[in-house]
């Protein structure tokens, strides 16, 4: 029996986690991870309590997904000329610094709205830096066999964070304080910096690699250009990010301004969005993905997202965020990994990575315009009524964009009809 049990445990064991160095990085990386989601809400909730209005709880939204916008493509060059397991150890001693320095400051009492606001943008700067690097090392990491298994194994750790971090932030804000939420951060960087293993580089200098860059860089917009699809699938998912930052740039403001929740409620509420990444990921999109095709799952994903807005803005009390936002959760995952799968098999192998960056910088982009389109909205209109008009708007732009993909669909079918019904001659 026992036995049997561990030939059970081997089968459903992935198999990167046979690989011990990958296991390791990966465990000190998921506890990072859990350090990061618990010091995002800290850092949300310390906003709340230094400005009296929640432009600058949005504004964080903004600065969050700037650096990913302006340093995307030249990290990607940096992670193919130099090694891997230095970009990834100063990038992350560079994180811990940032984090230890908000630490410090919150504990001094210096911390304004500010200094905050700096610190999210260094710390996104720090991470746009890293996520090249480790995309680039994993391969190095893993043997073609275990590949699969490890890219699946991040997805799983950023949902798995997603839910635990928030949740010890709630725990943790009511019971130490801000200050050792941003220390425990500045802790799991230093950790993952410990963690990474030396990694042998074999590939161009530097100049070599700008000038490289360049170039292709110029070779694949021009792709895009020329490529009416991948076109259609770009602009689909900057709208679908104009919106949907709507849930980091609004939310917090209305559960913190609103429905004043403390810091162990809004560690809850942001759990619950990361349980309904889980569920969506896990159990709702593979059985969705065998019903509908990926522009069906995005259209009732941003139809969804357009009700939870809706509901959101006539909420009153906490408790009934949770369903909610663990519905928002399910409909972001399941609409970005079916806009990512399209892009995907619309891409050419010799442009992947190129244009993979471009779809990644004009999602931050949209990210950033939208952060402060709501954001500022919100200041001026009041957020149940931004919420409300995001609502209207997702809803319109979504049943407009059905009509166009299924005008096509529909001239091809009347076309078949017509060639069908000519009489023979």
């Amino acid at each position: 029996m026992l036995h049997r049990s561990k030939q059970l445990i081997f089968k459903w064991t992935p198999k990167a986690f046979g690989n011990r160095v990958f296991l390791r990085v990966w465990l000190v990386n998921l506890i990072s991870a859990t350090a990061v989601a618990a010091h995002d809400t800290a850092a949300t909730w310390m906003m709340n309590l230094m400005s009296p209005c929640g432009i600058f709880i949005s504004l964080m939204a903004s600065l969050a997904s700037l650096p990913f916008f302006l340093l995307t493509l030249p990290a990607g060059a940096l992670a193919d000329a130099l090694n891997e397991a230095r970009i990834m150890r100063v990038t992350n001693l560079w994180l811990a610094a940032c984090a230890g320095t908000l630490a410090l400051l919150a504990s001094a009492g210096m911390l304004n709205p500010i200094l905050l606001l700096c610190g999210v943008f260094l710390l996104g700067a720090g991470f746009a830096i890293n996520a090249p690097a480790w995309a680039s090392a994993v391969p190095q990491i893993v043997n073609d066999d275990e590949l699969p298994s490890a890219s699946a194994l991040n997805g799983m750790q950023l949902n798995v964070s997603g839910v635990l971090g928030p949740a010890l932030a709630g725990v943790l804000l009511t019971k130490v304080g801000v200050p050792v939420v941003f220390g425990l951060n500045a802790i799991g960087f230093l950790l993952v910096s410990a963690a990474i293993p030396p990694l042998q580089k074999t590939g161009l200098s530097l100049g070599q690699t700008l000038r490289t860059f360049a170039s292709s860089i110029s070779d694949a917009l021009r792709y895009v250009s020329k490529t009416n699809e991948l076109q259609n699938i770009l602009v689909r998912n900057a709208i679908f990010s104009l919106f949907v930052v709507v849930i980091p740039a609004l939310t917090p403001v209305l559960l913190l301004k609103e429905l004043r929740l403390d810091g162990a409620s809004l560690g809850l509420v942001f759990a619950s969005l990361g349980v309904g990444s889980v569920a969506g990921a896990i159990f709702v999109l593979p059985r969705l993905r065998s019903r509908f095709s990926s522009d069906g799952l995005i259209i009732i994903a941003q139809i969804v997202l357009s009700g939870i807005y809706l509901l959101m803005s006539m909420v009153n009390h906490s408790p009934y965020c949770l369903l909610p936002m663990g519905l928002a959760g399910a409909s972001w995952t399941v609409a970005g990994a079916e806009l990512w799968v399209m892009a995907q098999r619309a891409m050419p192998n010799s442009n992947r990575g190129r244009v993979s960056a471009i779809m990644m910088m004009g999602s931050q982009g949209a990210m950033i315009l939208g952060g402060m389109i709501w954001g500022f909205s919100g200041q001026l209109a009041g957020t149940r009524p931004t919420l409300f008009t995001a609502s209207f708007l997702l809803f319109a732009v979504t049943v407009a964009g059905w009509l166009v993909i299924r005008a096509p669909a529909k001239s091809i079918a009347t076309k078949s009809r017509r060639q069908l019904a000519l009489p023979a001659t």
